[in-house]
């Protein structure tokens, strides 16, 4: 160091930090489609890569008007990159407000199965509750609580009725106040969004191959994520999310949702399509194909996908956590 001489002087700027691609990703993760447990592997994955993980406190509010799109745009373009921002939100349009476009992944389920485990859920919550004596939904009235599926579905209850049932798809059309009304206009722009702006969107039923997908297209964000996932600390932890007291409902009503269901069955088709069109690029094989169910043979088994960690409240993740501090 000689006089005046700065570093700067002697070495020219600092070196930039060279970003991977994409820096920008963002998860809007659909509710009850395995999101708690890919978070969960996130906070794993955003400490060992060094990226910036960005989580919102905000659990319910999916739709937003448009100066609260604009203020979120905002403070995720902001977000220091490589960033991976996540919340339950439907689809949001960067570009539409001047932003840089993120690279958008998501899972979805079997909509029946999804509704069925949101149902219970909301209801008697998982296996963590029922050791803890934690009640799930305390405001719930108990002649809700115990509500048989069979007379919410049969009697029209507005929970087991249209648009509640109409859910998947408007994470992926958008904030549009049609994405919300269940017909052809949603779901042809949710299947548009899906080609144009996500990078992947999987299904819940074949997860490892959604990591290993993730693992291939996004290293940065997702190496060792099959791994960590196959831990078998983390598979001890399954067994505490299945839901409990969820029960099969009749035949007729199962018929009766997916008739209601018809586009969001619609749409999970198209996409598990896609879905294992990409696992072939890769050779990955995909589970023997049958053909399309009609409806009066269609009785999905609620039970045929492992529960994944469930995603309404965060609050009890602490100690899930700890086991990889260990």
């Amino acid at each position: 160091f000689v006089g005046n001489s700065t570093y700067l002087d002697d070495h020219g700027p600092p070196p930039q930090k060279v970003l991977p691609f994409p820096s920008q990703v963002v998860y809007n993760r659909v509710g009850k489609c395995g999101s708690r447990t890919v978070v969960l592997l996130l906070r794993i994955l955003s400490e060992k890569h060094g990226f910036n993980l960005v989580t919102s406190d905000i659990h319910n509010k999916t739709r937003l008007t448009k100066n609260e799109q604009m203020e979120l745009i905002k403070n995720i373009s902001t977000a220091e990159q490589p960033y991976l921002f996540t919340r339950h939100v439907h689809f949001l349009n960067f570009s539409r407000f001047g932003g840089d476009q993120p690279v958008y992944i998501n899972i979805i389920r079997d909509p029946v199965n999804r509704f069925l485990s949101n149902y219970f859920f909301r209801r008697f919550g998982d296996w963590r509750g029922e050791q803890n004596h934690m009640i799930r939904t305390p405001s719930m009235r108990q002649e809700e609580r115990y509500l048989d599926i069979n007379v919410c579905i049969l009697e029209n209850y507005p929970e087991c009725s249209n648009p509640r049932l109409f859910y998947i798809i408007p994470y992926f059309c958008g904030q549009h106040p049609r994405c919300r009304e269940p017909g052809e206009w949603a779901l042809e722009r949710a299947k548009l969004n899906v080609n144009e702006n996500f990078l992947l969107v999987g299904i819940l039923e074949e997860l490892e191959d959604v990591l290993l997908l993730l693992e291939r297209f996004l290293p940065h964000y997702f190496k060792d994520v099959l791994s960590i996932y196959k831990n078998p600390e983390h598979r001890k932890l399954g067994n505490l999310t299945v839901t409990v007291k969820k029960t099969v409902p009749s035949p007729e009503a199962i018929q009766i949702l997916y008739q209601r269901m018809r586009y969001e069955y619609e749409f999970y088709y198209y996409v598990k399509e896609q879905f294992h069109l990409l696992k072939r690029k890769f050779g990955l094989k995909s589970p023997i194909r049958k053909p399309r169910p009609r409806p009066e043979f269609f009785i999905p088994s609620p039970l045929e996908t492992e529960e994944p960690i469930d995603d309404e409240e965060e609050d009890d993740e602490k100690w899930l956590e700890d086991i990889y501090k260990r």
